[in-house]
């Protein structure tokens, strides 16, 4: 595992943050005490509770109290529920107050390093909510605040100044708009969390046929408007040695913004195979390839 320094604070955060929840907990505790002794053993010192969900805390913290609290950075996201009734946007006062006061309790790690706001509105966010993160900080319950989204009103939260993370979408292909929030988030000295860094980009059109041409090489051989075209990504399944998620996630890695990717593996061998790749260098040229198939799919789209 590699480490990259987060946001202004001067810490130490390793490139992949384990987002942990209820899929991870779906074949029970044990295997979700395992995936997280998993990751610890892999250098892995960063860690997102998808929701204020107790379960998953108490799992979490029973994890984390083999190490220095120092040593490993936590967040909970808001505004999504605690996961026991399905999803819940609750961006209030009272709603976030209690679910770090939840989350606190079962896992007793003692402090939320960053509570995260998912995808909040434009209104959503009260007054009163904001005053309560601030009283949040101010007792040391939490101690930074990140926002999560990829909408165009991530823009003007990021220009706010008052938030710490960015927490974004940003894959092989991401457009101009993310790439510019990014630079304008690290301008501010934001820490940058890239998720969704994988979307399977393989086309489901069945491949085209090969159309013969006819005597003296004359007639066929041209390719009707309606038949689908080769997938510009599609280099990406044929990499000897690679998965097209460890491409795509080696990729997020080259830039200097981002200071972790979220992954959500729910088994070990999955954690194992992405823990590797921030060691690994991505073949020659393949970085100069994804470039220009994101030009050429732009191109055509």
């Amino acid at each position: 595992m590699r480490y990259r320094p987060f946001g202004a604070s001067g810490a130490a955060i390793s490139n992949l943050t384990l987002s942990f929840g209820a899929a991870a907990l779906a074949r029970g505790r044990a295997a979700g005490l395992d995936l997280l002794y998993s990751a610890l053993e892999a250098g892995i010192n960063s860690y997102r509770l998808e929701t204020a969900d107790p379960v998953a805390a108490e799992v979490l913290g029973e994890a984390l109290s083999h190490v220095e609290r120092e040593l490993v950075q936590v967040s909970v996201t808001l505004g999504v529920g605690d996961g026991q009734q399905g999803p819940v946007r609750d961006f209030s006062a009272e709603g976030m107050t209690g679910a770090i006061d939840r989350v606190l309790h079962f896992s007793g790690l003692g402090w939320i390093d960053m509570a995260v706001l998912h995808e909040p509105g434009e209104t959503e966010l009260a007054q009163s909510s904001l005053a309560a993160l601030k009283a949040l900080r101010k007792t040391g319950r939490i101690r930074l605040l990140g926002i999560a989204g990829g909408g165009p009103v991530m823009d003007a939260y990021v220009s706010t100044g008052a938030f710490d993370a960015l927490l974004t979408p940003f894959d092989i292909n991401a457009g101009w708009s993310i790439r510019n929030r990014i630079r304008s988030a690290r301008e501010q000295d934001m820490a940058v969390f890239a998720y969704d860094f994988y979307i399977d980009r393989r086309s489901r059109e069945p491949d085209a046929p090969v159309f013969k041409k006819g005597l003296f090489g004359l007639g066929g051989g041209k390719r009707p408007a309606n038949t689908p075209k080769k997938d510009a990504f599609g280099f990406l399944y044929r990499t000897p040695n690679w998965t097209a998620e460890t491409i795509c996630l080696s990729y997020v890695l080259t830039d200097p913004s981002v200071s972790s990717v979220i992954v959500a593996p729910i088994d070990t061998d999955r954690l194992a195979l992405l823990a590797a790749a921030p060691e690994r260098d991505m073949p020659p040229g393949l970085a100069a390839q994804i470039e220009m198939a994101r030009m050429a799919a732009n191109a055509a789209a």
